[in-house]
């Protein structure tokens, strides 16, 4: 069963762009690139089931997720769309265009590929359960609670973009029981019928998510693709080189 994805939409004419964040992300992630590729697209920022605003479900594997953007596409009256995603959105973009090519103009996928990974998450996932939210004042306690399982600063800050308010303490806008539970279907390969349509692959030169082993199962998917790299980034080339990316990206798109 689908669920109606909470979104903002930058720009009013153009073709459609429908932009998907990652895991532990939101649609506020992409805020200053969704501005500057509104200059020549109408673009679409959706929170993604379980995360920021967007209602939660029992479950999370990419055929439900991929029809919620699906879902979006058609409720916003879009009768075609490009799609953008990055890591976890990058594989919810990959099945909707296995899915449903006929409703998708051209595929942007951000460092990650249509493959199977190891888990990776689970120390982020056992720290954000385990912390007791209701008893932290400010932002900098619940940072150094997570501390000691999440060492990388960059990652707790982006982690704690998913804090809210409840009454004196916090609770985190994520479904985190439905994410820690489908986890492994997270981690699994998008499927379906090759998709023949442009299709663009950005790797960040840093990130090992997308490696020279993953060139097969690209290809048999997507005989499309291409790939750029983004030298000098790591995982988020978006946020490590924004102005780079959104050449890149607004070049393939208005090609």
């Amino acid at each position: 069963m689908t669920v109606a994805l909470n979104h903002r939409v930058y720009g009013e004419t153009g073709p459609a762009l429908v932009v998907l964040h990652g895991l532990f992300g939101s649609a506020k992630n992409w805020h200053s690139q969704a501005v500057e590729l509104a200059t020549s697209h109408r673009v679409v920022c959706a929170d993604l089931r379980n995360h920021g605003a967007s209602p939660h479900a029992p479950t999370m594997g990419y055929p439900e997720m991929a029809g919620d953007v699906l879902e979006l596409i058609e409720r916003l009256d879009l009768e075609r769309a490009s799609v953008l995603g990055h890591s976890m959105g990058g594989k919810v973009a990959m099945q909707l265009a296995l899915s449903h090519p006929e409703r998708i103009a051209k595929l942007v996928v951000v460092d990650i590929a249509p493959v199977a990974y190891v888990r990776h998450h689970d120390a982020i996932l056992e720290a954000m359960q385990a912390i007791d939210l209701s008893a932290h004042r400010t932002r900098q306690s619940v940072d150094a609670a997570l501390a000691p399982a999440i060492g990388d600063a960059g990652v707790r800050q982006f982690i704690l973009t998913n804090l809210k308010r409840d009454g004196d303490g916090y609770a985190w806008q994520l479904n985190l029981a439905a994410i820690a539970q489908d986890y492994q279907r997270l981690a699994a390969a998008p499927a379906g019928d090759p998709y023949a349509g442009p299709t663009l692959f950005i790797k960040g030169g840093r990130s090992d998510y997308i490696t020279s082993a993953h060139r097969e199962p690209t290809a048999a998917l997507f005989p499309a693709a291409k790939v750029k790299i983004i030298n000098d980034s790591g995982h988020w080339p978006h946020a490590d080189n924004p102005r780079l990316f959104n050449r890149i990206a607004a070049d393939f798109l208005r090609a």
